[in-house]
Order: C-alpha cells, then structure tokens, then sequence
C-alpha cells in the first residue's frame, strides 16, 4: 500500500486555520452518508478534468496540482459555479495534452472542497469524489472538456453476515500491512478500522494500493462489489507477502551486519599485527582484490569458493610458498566475467547489411546466421548453436565469424586449436602445478570480459594426439549446448556456464575430425568461388585494400575488369582468394614503387600490362583434350584449390592379362580399376570383345600427373570409359567429362565437389557433362547463370554410359585386334620350319 500521507501533500501550504479546515473537509464517511452521496444526481453534461498519475474513488479525498491552461479555466469556472467537475484519468500519463480518445471513458464526479493558489501561478484542489459516471460522447474540448454522461450502474451483491466477514478479514489485513510497513502511518489504521461503509472501505484502501494506474482504473470500471472485493484482497495479499519478505531481509541484513562489525573489528587486530611485522603492504593487495570482489556479482558455489579463499589468503603470510598460488586464483575468479553478458543486436536487417558488406555470396551462412538471430530474437533463452564452417582454404571462414560477432554486437575472441597435443590447454592445470593456468577457453572469456562472445576454434581439424592426452576429447564437452552449461575447468575447480557463448569452429578435411565431435556441430560448407565471385571480391574487398595498405588513392590505381579475370585465370589456381589478393598486392606495390620514383602519377592497368608486373603467365585453361586415339576419358575431380580435369589413359599389350595401375593412386581408386574391368569383362560379349583381350592381353591404366597422390571414388566412371574405349576401340567424345562412383552391381553412386567440378568442366571446355542421378540436387542449387551452356546427363546405372560417351565406329575391329595369340604361334612355327630347311640343304651342296 502506498503512504496514507498524500492527504497532507498540500499542508506544507496552509495556515493553522486552513489545515483545520481541511481536516474537516475530509470526514470518515458512514454508510447512509455514502449511499446518500454516490446515489446523488449527475447532471447530463460535466465538464471533464483530466488526471496524469491517479484515479479518483468515490468518497476519497485527493489534493491534485493543477497547471494546464485548459484545466486551469474548468477550476475557474467550476470553483465560481456549483463547483461540480468529472474526474477523468488519461492512458498515457507522459502526454501533456491528451485528445479525448486518449481518455478512460469512467470516472468519477467529484466536488471541490477547496482552491489553493500556487506562487508558481498554478493552483492546487482538494476534491472529493461523489459517484462513478460513464462518457457517452465529448461535446465541445474548447475552452476545456465538456462530455454527456450517464451514471455507471454498480451492482451491490453481497449483504448480511457474509458482507461482515468479508469487511472483517479486509480491514484486519489493511491494518497488519499497516503495521508491518515502516512508511505508512499507524494513523491510517484507526481510520481504516473506524470506516462502517462496505464501499467506501474498498474506495479508500483502492485509492491507497501500491499498483499500476492501469490496475486501479480496472478496479474502478468493476460493477460488482463481490469481484471488486475479490480483487482488493488479492491486492492486499499479494502487498501482505511483500512485506513479510521484507521484514525477512531486513532482520537478515541485521544479523550480517553485526557479524561484519565483528570481523571488522578482528581485522583491524590482524591489520595492526601484520603492520608490526611488515606485512601490511601486500595485505593491502589482498584489501582492494576483496574491495573488486565486493562489487560484482557471482553464483552462489562461486561466492563461497572465493570468500573462502580470500579468508585463507589473508590468513597466509605473504612470505609463505602457497601465497602466489592462491592470489593468482583468486585474482583468476574475480577477474572473469561471471553473469556478465553483452546484449544481442537483433536487428536483422542491419545484421544482413554487414555480412553482405563483408563478404560477396556465401547465401547459406548469411541465411543460417539470419535464422540463428531471428530465432534468438522471438526465444531469449535460446542455446548458442555449435557452427562449423568448412571448406577450402581461403574461402573467408575466419573473417566470416568477425563479421558474424559484428553483425551481433558480441565481442570476438579466436584462438587455433591447430597442433594442439595436450588436453590440459582445453581444460586447464591443476593448481598443484607451478605456472598453472586456466585453458584456453577461459582466457579467451577472460580477454572477451563477457560470457556471451563468440569464439572462433580455428583449424579443428588439425588437433593433435599425443600422451598428454586428446585435446579432441577434452573438446566434447565444450562443443555440446546440453553440457557446457556446467564445463569444468581443472584451474578453477568450479563450473562455468559456456551456453550462450556462439562457438564457431573452421576446417579443411572433414575426415580427420573425429565422428562425435563432427556429430556435436552442425556443418556449413563453404565452396571454392566462381570467376564471377572472384571478380567481384576483387573490385569491392581487395582492390580498395591493397590501395589503402600501399598509400595509393583510387584515383591512383585502377584495375579494368578484365585485367582482374587474366589474373584470376593465369596467375592463381585456387578455391580462394588468399593468392588472388597477393597478386593485387604486387601490381599495386609495382604501380606504388613508379609513382614514388615520379615515373607516373597513376595508373590504370589492363590486360595487355599484367605481365610488366607479375611476369609470363603460370597457369593455362586445361582444355579437354582432342584425341584421335581410343582409350583417354575426361574426368572431374576435386582438390584443396577447387575443381579440376584428370585425365584417365588406358592401354593394352600382349601379356597374360595383367592389370598395371600408375599415376600414384590410392587404394580406393585402384579398387574402382578393377570393378570397372571385371564390369567389362562381364559384358564382353554383349560389346563384340574377344576372350583372348582379356587372357592374352595386359591392361595398363594410368593418370597423369603422377607426382600428385589421387584417391577417391568418384573417378570410377571415368575409368569405366576409358577401359571400355581401349577394348572396344571407341574413341571417347572429346567434349564429354564424367565424375561418379560405380559398384560391381551397376549402380552409380553420389560423388562430393559437384559444384568445383561443373566449374572446371566450363572453363575446361567441356559441353556434356555426366554425373550420378543423386547429384541433381547439387547442380539445382549452383547459378544458372554459372553453369550457362552446359548439358547434364544423370546416370543411376553404369549401362548407359557406353552409349552417352563412345563414338558409334571403333577405330579398329576389337576381333581384328585382339587376335588369339595360338593361332600367331602356329603361323610363326611354320615360317621357322620353312626358313631352316633351305639353309640346311644349300650347306650340304657346297
């Protein structure tokens, strides 16, 4: 309940005279008095006085100030008349000037029992409220409000011994809140305990509650007096448990205080002794590490685990071995950022303008990040999600995460887990150890000063294993929302809440990630970029970087578009662009060393001056190669620096049916060799093959390139071809390339890098290219304008793949070839028995 003193406001105001006037003007109401007053007539039209802060009740008697224009004219005029006014109260408490709908349409008629003039020229009343009406419709808002009213029909429903009780148990609880309340008068409880009238005891304690303007108008607008009761006593209990709680607190903080009296006065003893001894010097360090430790905020285990260990280290002489030890942890605990989180920038317009002020393409994760913050947005309690960004190097996985902690307001904290061999830079050292040290993860908190940043892992994929232990294990427990709520860390010893920090890890290599923590993060991968991606990054990232990290001005140094493909296609070779902003780099140092030698003064470089500054070209377009010969397919693969075209040659010599396999490839390819053969062989007959190609033939396959390790499924349809090109003597389309795993029952299976390697087969040349029916998707979700002029054939069996690849015609008749080595024997013996016998008769003649 509020003070009961907004009675005697205005007294500060009135002579001896005046405020016994005023006492008068404020009876206690009995029931016939207030039956008499609320019944009283309300005349068809009022003039209406808005009210900022209060609400009016019948009975009730308020002083209100009084500083409007429009409300000092209706007290002129109303004060000189029959002094009568309606009693309004306005939603909005901040407006100054509120138009009639900005009105509640119940109030309460009220009299004016007294006019006071302000030295500020405003004026103050006392009114008393009469009866309830309700606004039918405002007839004229000049020179003030004048509204058509009618009386607002009250229902009184309880009456007899149940109104008797109900008053009882009102009245008792008022007064206990009375009592309890050390800002409320004990006055206003013998003028509670002496009120008779059941409504205006409800009036007077509604007026005097401790609850919102909109709470009290609501309680105005009730036509019952039974729901009105009801809701006054909840009111009343709710105010009842406040101040019971209260009361709690305050004899608890009593008790604390005489305890802290106690220690203060045992401290000044210990100050005053370790001063004897020389030791007040680093008492005070210990003093201001307790002032810092006062000031924050920390979990219940937590403060008790601190206080502790400042007692002890107050205790401990600062000569003793363990002091160090125990100041550093104590400094360690005060020092991070328990419950201190920064606050989310959730505006999702602002958080998609910087990820594309930072980064050209990468829809996917500006997408993801979008749903994360949008999401966070509607769900505050939200667990950060586990990201894994991978992919090439060079793509932007690391400056992705600062934009994505820029686009959230978050502070940005990355360290490598590249190399790391020892458990403990995850976790931390035990405090027995000397150099001992939280790991990695709660000093990156520590540098963030939040618990909320995000933190980038960089390079998981290269954690290392040794005897110290698996930092990957240790990782398990970080990278997982449904425990890192409680990670412990060895150093500290108690646990720290890691759920609302955004982790984000980057990798190359998926495979060298172990399966459960690969299962924990949720994996975006970011492709190598297209030329026109290339082009683009150059002319809005990289150009305007390399001119402002040499001391050129654009005006200084430009770069036409086509001069920046020529470097993309013949100087670099990459998924990235880490070598392409190299290049940049060189031409603008070339064009910043002529201008510093006053050779020029700018520079605008096209095609034909990249070789003046990066030398002859490096790299040439692998053109699908135009073989006249059977036996060379066109495949598509994969590497680190994008897609590629790998061709696959095959040839045949007499033998015992031998397969050689070079070009140093892994096991895997190897195996795709020998299903494709035995494939083959299985519809050898079906192809017109002789058996001798197989029994008397040797088969070598072999991928050029062969200091480059290859491995992998997806060349086995490309081996398929090109065996069956050598045996059959089809050639191969020159403007076909393939890509696909293939099975000994014929199935094709999905490959990876599809999007790489339709890539390669457009710069390449290529006009059809063949992939597994499960790769679609893949090839849905590239820019049509990217892969413009290309035809796709889907395969889901290894049948068609003949037809689709080989020239109708062989070059030479596949029985005419591969002849049975048995009849060439025969043939051979005949000639040496022919050429022997001549020689041996012409020796006898002579």
């Amino acid at each position: 309940m509020q003070n009961f003193d907004g009675l005697k406001i205005l007294t500060h105001n009135l002579s001896e005279d005046e405020f016994d006037d005023f006492e008068q003007a404020i009876p206690l109401l009995s029931e016939e008095e207030e039956k008499k007053m609320t019944e009283s007539d309300i005349p068809e039209e009022l003039p209406i006085l808005p009210l900022k802060n209060t609400v009016l009740y019948p009975g009730v008697v308020i002083p209100i100030t009084v500083g409007r224009d429009r409300s000092l004219e209706l007290v002129k005029k109303a004060y000189e008349t029959d002094k009568t006014v309606g009693i309004v109260t306005q939603k909005n408490k901040d407006q100054e000037d509120p138009a009639p709908d900005e009105l509640y349409h119940v109030g309460t008629v009220a009299q004016i029992l007294k006019l006071i003039k302000m030295p500020d020229g405003s004026k103050s009343i006392v009114i008393q409220g009469k009866s309830v009406f309700e606004i039918e419709e405002f007839v004229s808002v000049e020179p003030y409000y004048t509204a058509r009213v009618k009386p607002f029909v009250y229902n009184q429903d309880v009456s007899g011994v149940e109104l008797d009780a109900a008053m009882r148990s009102i009245k008792e609880t008022a007064t206990q809140i009375v009592n309890l309340s050390p800002n409320i008068p004990s006055e206003a409880g013998i003028a509670i305990n002496n009120i008779n009238s059941p409504t205006f005891l409800l009036n007077f304690i509604s007026s005097n509650l401790n609850i919102s303007l909109d709470e009290k108008q609501a309680l105005l607008e009730i036509k019952t007096f039974s729901d009105k009761m009801e809701k006054v006593m909840n009111y009343l209990k709710k105010e009842m448990q406040v101040l019971n709680l209260s009361e709690e607190i305050r004899s608890k903080v009593k008790t604390d205080i005489d305890k802290q009296q106690k220690d203060f006065y045992l401290r000044q003893q210990l100050k005053a002794i370790q001063e004897e001894l020389g030791e007040d010097s680093e008492q005070e360090d210990v003093k201001k590490l307790r002032a810092k430790a006062d000031e924050k905020e920390f979990p219940e285990n937590v403060r008790k685990v601190l206080d502790k260990e400042l007692d002890r280290l107050e205790r401990t002489p600062a000569n003793a071995p363990n002091h160090g030890v125990i100041y550093n942890y104590v400094e360690w605990l005060v020092d991070l950022p328990w419950n201190h989180y920064s606050e989310d920038k959730l505006d999702l317009k602002n958080a998609r303008k910087i990820l594309d002020e930072d980064h050209y393409g990468l829809e996917k994760v500006k997408k993801r990040i979008v749903e994360y913050l949008s999401v966070l947005k509607l769900k505050k309690d939200m667990k950060a999600p586990i990201l894994c960004f991978y992919g090439p190097p060079g793509v932007g996985k690391t400056s992705l995460g600062r934009s994505i902690a820029r686009a959230m307001n978050r502070e940005f904290q990355r360290f490598s887990v590249g190399g790391l061999q020892d458990e403990a830079e995850i976790r931390g050292h035990r405090r027995t150890y000397i150099g001992a040290l939280p790991g990695r993860i709660i000093q990156s908190i520590k540098k963030a000063g939040t618990s909320n940043p995000l933190m980038m892992l960089d390079e998981i994929d290269k954690v290392g294993m040794n005897f110290r232990g698996d930092p990957t294990s240790a990782l398990l427990e970080v990278l997982d929302p449904e425990q890192n709520h409680t990670f412990y860390d060895n150093y500290l010893e108690v646990e720290y809440d890691l759920s609302k920090v955004l982790f984000i890890a980057t990798a190359n290599n998926l495979d060298t990630i172990p399966a459960a923590l690969r299962d924990r993060m949720e994996m975006i991968y970011l492709s190598g970029y297209t030329l026109e991606e290339k082009l683009q990054i150059s002319k809005k990232y990289l150009v305007p970087k390399q001119v402002k990290e040499n001391g050129l001005t654009k005006s200084q140094f430009r770069v036409s578009d086509k001069a920046i493909e020529k470097v993309i296609d013949g100087y670099t070779r990459e998924s990235g662009v880490r070598n392409l902003e190299r290049e940049i780099g060189s031409l603008a140092r070339g064009v910043a060393s002529k201008i510093a030698s006053e050779e020029i003064t700018k520079a605008s470089i096209g095609v034909k001056d990249i070789e003046d500054y990066l030398g002859k070209r490096r790299y040439f377009s692998d053109v699908a190669e135009r073989t006249t010969v059977p036996g060379v397919a066109t495949g598509l693969a994969w590497t680190p620096y994008g897609g590629d075209i790998l061709f696959i040659e095959a040839n045949v010599s007499r033998g015992s049916g031998k397969l050689n396999i070079t070009g140093q490839l892994g096991d895997v390819m190897k195996e795709s060799a020998m299903l494709a053969l035995s494939y083959l062989k299985s519809r050898a007959s079906e192809l017109g093959i002789p058996d001798a190609a197989f029994n008397e033939w040797d088969l070598h396959i072999h991928v050029p390139a062969g200091s480059v390790p290859k491995d992998g499924p997806s060349a086995g349809l490309a081996l398929l071809s090109a065996v069956s090109s050598i045996f059959t003597q089809r050639k191969i389309k020159n403007t076909v390339a393939m890509t696909g795993e293939i099975t000994l029952r014929g199935s094709v299976l999905p490959v990876g890098g599809i999007k790489e390697k339709t890539l390669a087969a457009k710069r390449a040349g290529i006009e059809t290219v063949i992939l597994p029916k499960r790769n679609q998707k893949d090839v849905d979700e590239i820019e049509q304008d990217v892969i413009k002029g290309l035809k796709f054939q889907y395969l889901d069996r290894m049948d068609p793949i003949l037809d689709l690849v080989l020239e109708k015609e062989p070059v030479t008749d596949p029985a005419q070839k591969f002849k049975s080595r048995k009849s060439d024997n025969e043939r051979s013996k005949r000639k040496e028995e022919y050429l022997s016998e001549p020689e041996s008769e012409s020796v006898s003649a002579n």
